[in-house]
C-alpha cells in the first residue's frame, strides 16, 4: 500500500483508574463511542501505554497511590512521545477552583466529576475524538501530498527529485563513514518500439512491470529511481567493492532482457514482449566525489554502451 491510499488509525482513549469496577464501568461507556479503550491500573501503566500507543485522549483518575493524577500528568507532559494527547481529570475531589487551576498547569484540558454523567462524559469525549480524526485526516492528506511530490506517479517508485536527495545524503553518509556507493543509470532499450505498436497502455504496463523487477533485485537500503521516460537509476549504499556492483549491474541488464508478460485491458491474452537495458556504473569515490560528478560519469557510460550497440 502507498503513502496515499492510507487512512487514518482508529482512535484509541487511555482509561487510567486504580479500581477495577471503575475501569469496567468506563469501557461499558465508552463502548458506545467508535474507538478502542486502553486501560491501565496505575501511573507506571499509563505512561508505559502512551509510550506504546498514540492517543486521541486520556481520562485520567486523580486519586490514585502512590502516583497521583496530578504527578501523571506532569511526567506525560516531559515526554515528547506522550505530551500531544489532551487530558481530561475524572475525579470526586478537588472540584474547587485552585486545584482545579493546578489541574490545568500539569496538562488537563477539562474535568469530569465522579459519579460520571454519561451524557457528559460522551459529549466531551466526542469532541476530542472528533478532534483527533480530523488532524489525522490531515496528517493522512500531508502525507499523500509529499509522496506524490516525490514519487512518480506511475510506477511508484522515487521520482528524479527524490533520487538527488537520497544520492546527495548516500554521498555525505560514505564520505563520512568512508565507504563505497554506487550508481547505476539504466536506460531501456527497444522501449520505443513496444510503445509505438502496442500503444501507451502497453508501454505503462511495461514500465510498471520493469520497476517492479528492478525494484526486486535491490536490498531495502537502495535507491531505484524512474528519472523520466524510459531511464531508471539505482543508488546503492555500503558496497564493499566494484566487483560486486560491476557483477549486480551484469545481472539487472541480463533481468531486464528476459520477456515481460503484460496484461491489458484491451487484449483478451497477455502481451510478451522483449525489450532490454543499457546500464552505466560509477563507483563513489574512484569515479566522482560529488553528486554532479558522479551522475556525469554514470550518464556518459550509460550512453556510450547503447550508442555502441552493447546491451
Amino acid at each position: 500500500m502507498t503513502t496515499s491510499d492510507a487512512s487514518p488509525p482508529r482512535p484509541k482513549i487511555l482509561v487510567v483508574d486504580d479500581t477495577p469496577a471503575n475501569l469496567v464501568a468506563m469501557r461499558r461507556l465508552l463502548a458506545k463511542m467508535d474507538c478502542d479503550v486502553v486501560e491501565a491500573g496505575d501511573g507506571n501503566a499509563a505512561l508505559s501505554a502512551c509510550l506504546d500507543h498514540e492517543f486521541a485522549l486520556i481520562l485520567l483518575d486523580v486519586q490514585m497511590p502512590e502516583m497521583d493524577g496530578f504527578e501523571v500528568a506532569t511526567l506525560l507532559a516531559e515526554s515528547s512521545e506522550c505530551k500531544r494527547a489532551p487530558i481530561i481529570f475524572v475525579t470526586a475531589a478537588y472540584k474547587d477552583d485552585l486545584n482545579r487551576l493546578n489541574g490545568y498547569e500539569v496538562g488537563a484540558v477539562d474535568y469530569i466529576a465522579k459519579p460520571i454523567n454519561e451524557f457528559i462524559l460522551l459529549s466531551k469525549v466526542k469532541v476530542f475524538l472528533e478532534l483527533y480524526r480530523s488532524r489525522a485526516a490531515l496528517k493522512v492528506a500531508e502525507a499523500a501530498a509529499r509522496h506524490q511530490a516525490t514519487h512518480d506517479p506511475l510506477t511508484d517508485l522515487p521520482n528524479r527529485m527524490l533520487f538527488a536527495d537520497r544520492l546527495g545524503n548516500g554521498i555525505a553518509r560514505a564520505r563520512r563513514e568512508s565507504r563505497r556507493l554506487a550508481l547505476i543509470y539504466i536506460d531501456i532499450d527497444r522501449f520505443k518500439p513496444v510503445n509505438d505498436r502496442y500503444g501507451h497502455g502497453a508501454g505503462d504496463a511495461l514500465l510498471k512491470a520493469i520497476a517492479a523487477r528492478l525494484r526486486g533485485m535491490l536490498r531495502a537500503s537502495d535507491t531505484i529511481a524512474r528519472l523520466g521516460g524510459d531511464e531508471f537509476a539505482a543508488i546503492l549504499e555500503n558496497v564493499e567493492n566494484r566487483a560486486d556492483a560491476e557483477a549486480l549491474t551484469v545481472l539487472m541488464r541480463d533481468t531486464l532482457s528476459q520477456p515481460f508478460r503484460l496484461t491489458l485491458a484491451d487484449r483478451p491474452q497477455p502481451l510478451e514482449v522483449q525489450v532490454g537495458g543499457s546500464l552505466g556504473l560509477a563507483m563513489f569515490p574512484e569515479d566522482g566525489n560529488s553528486d554532479e560528478a558522479l551522475i556525469a560519469c554514470a550518464d556518459a557510460r550509460m550512453y556510450a554502451l547503447k550508442h555502441a550497440g552493447t546491451r
